[in-house]
Formats: structure tokens, sequence, C-alpha cells
């Protein structure tokens, strides 16, 4: 199965008005999405909001089936959310940790995450430990079996870091968080949508994602997989009457399944608009779709590589739709203005983001240029031609 480029394309409005490469940031959308939303905020706003969504009831339920067949899990296994940050710290907070206990993560964990490991660390006691890379960039997973013991509360690994290129072995951690019986947390923020996820052979207990990036979702919408035999290990930190049900003056009852995890109020549209990203991804094909990410971030960075003065900064075994690179006559805010300039997205990655893997590498900010499978190769020619232009002007 192979990307029809042409009716992806023709799917994807946006690209009559940029030259996009920051799908990690967030990707243009297909036509379908944009549709679903308008259709439903018009809806709301001809019958009422609640209206609007008792008539959606069979879309808003589809978005829970698409995310299930996704990640190979059940739907009572999914809660949607706003964001994949928040559906992260719904998994991560809800585990009790005491003095002593042991987090461990990875080197180029994602600033969000370990900022609440830290804040998790100074409430409770609990030790950070960000485990070694191996000599390829990932995480070592001979240095993970070795810090093993009897302390260690949580795994959580990002899947693929917000910079870098790499891809973590996520089933190789899963292998060692099930021989000895840890949950592990996945960020999957950067992955899914560009990889294909199968939460059973990966064999993590928790994933969190968005689907603003590489699902080409709308802004505002994400989602948390917990598995069942988890759920009553992690209290959600807060509940409302969606997730309980205030049964007596004095007690209460969690929902069975995971939108114990989910808050009332949501984003009604958002939920319709991704089931449909998410349906599209999965008639694409993420087996295809990897293919052709892979195959084009390839064809870039060998095209950057044959550039005076630009240095590609990606390391790993196995490498995404995410590409980074510094340029010794621009700094990487002035170059990231001067191609927008041109009418060409890219993003900037600074230290602050992966404070461990960018000092560790002595480097302060780095453009990012990630590919997704509807950028075509003249657009990766016009990218770089515009780049060798900027650099002979200095």
């Amino acid at each position: 199965m192979a990307i029809d480029l042409a009716r992806v394309r023709a799917d994807t409005p946006g690209i009559a008005h940029v030259l996009h490469l920051n799908n990690a940031g967030a990707a243009l959308p297909p036509r379908a999405v944009t549709e679903a939303l308008i259709a439903h905020l018009q809806r709301e706003a001809e019958i009422g909001g609640y209206e609007a969504a008792d008539e959606a009831e069979d879309r808003l339920e589809h978005c829970y089936d698409a995310i299930a067949q996704l990640l190979n899990c059940a739907r009572e296994e999914i809660a949607f959310v706003e964001n994949a940050t928040r559906g992260w710290d719904m998994a991560f907070y809800g585990f009790r940790f005491r003095e002593g206990d042991r987090i461990l993560t990875g080197k180029a964990e994602y600033a969000s995450n370990y900022i609440a490991y830290l804040q998790v660390a100074r409430r409770t006691g609990a030790v950070v430990e960000a485990i070694p890379d191996d000599e390829h960039g990932r995480i070592s997973i001979e240095a993970l079996e070795r810090a093993i013991d009897d302390r260690v509360r949580l795994i959580a690994l990002t899947h693929v870091p917000t910079n870098g290129g790499l891809v973590n072995p996520a089933a190789e951690v899963g292998r060692v968080a099930r021989a000895a019986g840890i949950p592990f947390l996945l960020d999957a923020c950067q992955s899914a949508g560009q990889l294909p996820l199968d939460v059973e052979r990966i064999g993590c207990d928790m994933l969190s994602a968005t689907g603003r990036k590489f699902l080409r979702g709308p802004r505002a919408t994400g989602f948390l997989y917990i598995r069942r035999t988890l759920m009553d290990r992690v209290e959600p930190p807060f509940l409302d009457l969606h997730a309980a049900t205030w049964v007596a003056p004095d007690r209460y009852e969690m929902r069975p399944d995971a939108r114990r995890f989910e808050n009332w109020e949501t984003n009604f549209a958002g939920k319709i608009g991704l089931g449909v990203a998410v349906d599209y991804a999965l008639a694409q094909g993420l087996h295809a779709i990897a293919a052709r990410v892979q195959g084009l971030a390839s064809d870039l960075r060998d095209m950057l590589d044959a550039l005076p003065g630009v240095t590609l900064r990606d390391k790993g075994l196995e490498r995404c739709g995410i590409v980074t690179f510094t340029c010794e006559t621009m700094p990487a805010a002035e170059l990231k203005s001067a191609l927008a300039q041109r009418g060409i997205n890219v993003s900037l990655s600074e230290a602050s983001g992966t404070l461990l893997d960018m000092r560790e590498r002595g480097l302060s900010a780095m453009i990012r240029a990630s590919v997704h499978y509807y950028n075509s190769e003249a657009e990766l020619e016009r990218f770089v031609a515009a780049l060798a232009e900027l650099i002979r002007a200095r």
C-alpha cells in the first residue's frame, strides 16, 4: 500500500498557501477534518451546543473506536482530552509517589514531562533519574535494565523526542518494564500519526498523544490510553460529575472506563474532527505513512548534508520525519524568520525544550524541519534551494 500523493495533496488546501515543514508542530489538516469541525460549530450556532452534541452522539462516540483501532486496544481504554500534555498529566499525577521512589526516564525527555517529574520529586521526595543514551543516542536498554530495583515506581519515556530525529526503542523499554512489573508511560505526542502504534506490541500501560501534529487533527485535542488492568491503580488527580457519580452524601463512584480521566465540558467539534483525522490516517495506512515520511526525511537529510555550513543534528538507529540542523552563518531564530518570509514553515527547537540532551550536545537552538506524507519532493528541493540562497547571501 502506497500513498496516493496527488490525492492527499488535493485533500490538503493549505499546500496552495505555504510550504509546510512544521508537521511536528501542527500539520495541515485534510479538508474533511476542517469541514467536520466547521459543520459541528455551525450546528451549535443553529440549534444550541447541548442539542448539537446529542444529535452528533454517533460521531462523538466514533472517536473512541477510531483511536482504539489506531492503538490496537479497547475503546474503554481511551479518554479524550484537551491535549497530549493534559493526557500525560492525568496519568502521571495519578500515581502516589513516596520518598525514595524512583522515576526512570530518558535524556531526550520533553520539558513539560520533566518539569512534572521535578515538581513531584520536590513534593514527595521521589527521585528522577535520566537513563544514559546508548552509542546511537537512544535510551540505553542495558543501562535501563541495570537501573531496575524494587524502588522504581514508574518508567516514563518520550517515544519520538521533540527534536533530534530519533525514535526511542519503546518496545524494548516495554519488555524491560513488563519483566519487572513496573508501569510504563509512553509519550507518543510526536509518533502518533507518523508511525504505527500497537500498545500490545510496545507493552506500554499508558500512552498520551495529540491530534494536531502528525495525525493532522484539530488543535486542543488529544487522548490518553490506559490499560484496563492498571486503571484502578492510577487515580485521576481530579474528578467531576462526568468522571464519577455522586451516589450518596459522603460517597462517589468513578466510571469503570478510561473516561474517568476526562471532564464534562470538552471540545465537541474537536472530538468529531479528531475521529475524522484518525479515520483519514487509517485509510492511508500507518505503515505506508511511515515509509513515505521516513523516505522524505532521509532524502532531506542527504540534501542538507550537501550544503556547506549546515550541520545535521539528528541521531538514533531509527529516524523519523523530524529533521534538525544548525547553520554556521545564521542563528536558528533568524533563519526561521527568513524562511517564513519566503512562505516556508519550520520551527525552532531551543535548549529549554530538551535541556539534558541539548546541554550534553552543547547546543542552544536548532531548526526543526518536519516532513509529512503530503509533502512533495519538489517542496523539499524548493526548501533546500531557499536555504542555500540564504547561506550564499551571508
